[in-house]
């Protein structure tokens, strides 16, 4: 009896820990480069056609959590002329009380020519979002409420806890960002580099009423589309995290395999997140639309409550494409 509340204790603790992380680092998405306005708003607008629809889903943490962190996403964006206009809606929900954050996001970007080819490239992004915060308190349990009777814990006994005006809580998040990216069309290597900050009015975040600023969060993001051979591109790719203390870093590869029979690329290739996950995506691109899979394999101190189980997610990306060949050329990676 008391390893199987040690168990439960140790998994609780771990949970609290993550959240703790999570809370501090915002919400993240292993597919980061496709949720492109949450990545960085100088993206927005930044690709070769009509409009683009953006659509992911990522469910963690079903090994050890009774509610799993879910955290979904849809975006539309595109270009006119030299700008970009976009919006998205994303939604995250984590554990018992239902602990939710709705977020609607306005962005904008504007992409500099650097030079008389046509080159490089230069864009600047800013966005604008209304934050709705909310918890269930009623799904909530306290320590008073713990009967040792029935070794759990006893919701007819009142809580204690004065929950007025502690359910919701609403602010606005201005976030700005730049991207520098080499758009020769016949390149064999196309690097980009971005850099993006979130939070930068530093909206007061409480459910309790007193003053609890919500930290800068940084965002550098880096890699190249690298033409290999007719039908092989890779693309290595880095992304650098930062929000007060806590910090994330990943890095890793796809390959694009070209089928020409079907004409579609096949997707595949790992990320490692440090000290986090490891990862395996696969995907395909097939016409206007692109598929991908990620599943991550918990390799941090909580994997002995998971027993390695992370989070699998899912991403859909259309663009309109044009009909006719352009002459401003697209950033090859985005």
């Amino acid at each position: 009896m008391k390893n199987m509340i040690m168990k439960k204790l140790l998994v609780t603790c771990s949970l609290v820990a993550a959240g703790s992380m999570l809370s501090a680092q915002d919400y993240h998405l292993t597919q980061y480069d496709a949720a492109k306005i949450y990545l960085n708003p100088a993206m927005t607008g930044m690709f070769d056609g009509y409009y683009r629809i953006h659509a992911n889903y990522r469910n963690q943490w079903t090994a050890v959590a009774a509610n799993p962190f879910q955290t979904a996403a849809i975006a539309f964006d595109m270009p006119v002329k030299r700008y970009g206009w976009g919006a998205q809606v994303m939604n995250s929900r984590a554990g018992i009380g239902n602990f939710n954050e709705l977020g609607i996001t306005i962005s904008g970007a504007y992409d500099l020519q650097c030079d008389k080819a046509n080159i490089h490239h230069v864009s600047f992004g800013m966005a604008v979002a209304g934050v709705q915060k909310s918890v269930d308190m009623a799904r909530l349990t306290w320590g008073n409420q713990y009967s040792m009777s029935i070794n759990g814990f006893d919701t007819g006994v009142p809580s204690g806890e004065n929950s007025a005006n502690m359910e919701r809580d609403y602010n606005m998040i201005i976030n700005a960002g730049a991207l520098y990216y080499y758009a020769k069309e016949n390149s064999r290597i196309n690097p980009f580099i971005g850099v993006s900050a979130s939070n930068l009015n530093r909206p007061n975040e409480s459910f309790f009423g007193y003053t609890s600023k919500l930290p800068i969060h940084y965002i550098v993001h880096t890699g190249a589309r690298v033409g290999i051979t007719e039908r092989l591109v890779l693309n290595p790719r880095f992304l650098y995290m930062r929000q007060t203390n806590a910090q994330e870093m990943a890095y890793g590869i796809l390959a694009n395999i070209y089928l020409p029979d079907q004409d579609a690329y096949i997707i595949a290739g790992p990320t490692f997140r440090n000290k986090d996950a490891a990862i395996f995506e696969v995907g395909l691109k097939m016409g206007q639309f692109t598929y991908r899979l990620s599943y991550d394999v918990n390799v941090s101190t909580l994997k002995p409550a998971t027993n390695n189980r992370g989070g699998i997610e899912f991403s859909l990306i259309y663009v309109a494409k044009r009909r006719v060949p352009v002459v401003a050329p697209n950033c090859p990676r985005l």
